[in-house]
């Protein structure tokens, strides 16, 4: 388990500091993504080039990004951890965010592993 933490604590240290090649390390080709925000998926992705391309877009969309792990929970193949998370946008976005607005939300996401390597992420918000 301690070695699914640190691989989780690498991915968010990345995410933070818009490393998407850190992201994408612990990755298998074969990931699959979803983003689920007031109960309903609002994105889904198949596949490490999938995540890469949305990864690489959205380092455009923020100034600033953090996310804190504030836990961990494992339960067989999967590890979820709780966070905080905020951001600064850093343009003026179609559903009415505004360049320099933030965000700060709680949530949690999901890690589902085979072996060392992540083969699934959720994001709940």
């Amino acid at each position: 388990m301690q070695q699914r933490e640190l691989i989780i604590s690498n991915y968010v240290k990345a995410y933070n500091n818009f490393d998407v090649e850190g992201m994408l390390k612990d990755l298998a080709p074969t990931v699959k993504f979803e983003n689920v925000s007031n109960g309903d998926v609002n994105m889904e992705l198949d596949g490490i080039e999938a995540f890469r391309n949305q990864a690489e877009q959205a380092v455009r969309l923020f100034e600033r990004r953090e996310q804190i792990i504030r836990s961990f929970k494992h339960t067989g193949s999967k590890t979820e951890i709780e966070i905080d998370y905020n951001d600064i946008i850093a343009i003026d976005l179609p559903n009415g965010l505004k360049k320099g607005d933030e965000m700060n939300l709680k949530g949690h996401s999901i890690f589902t592993f085979e072996g060392d390597k992540i083969v699934g992420i959720m994001d709940i918000s």
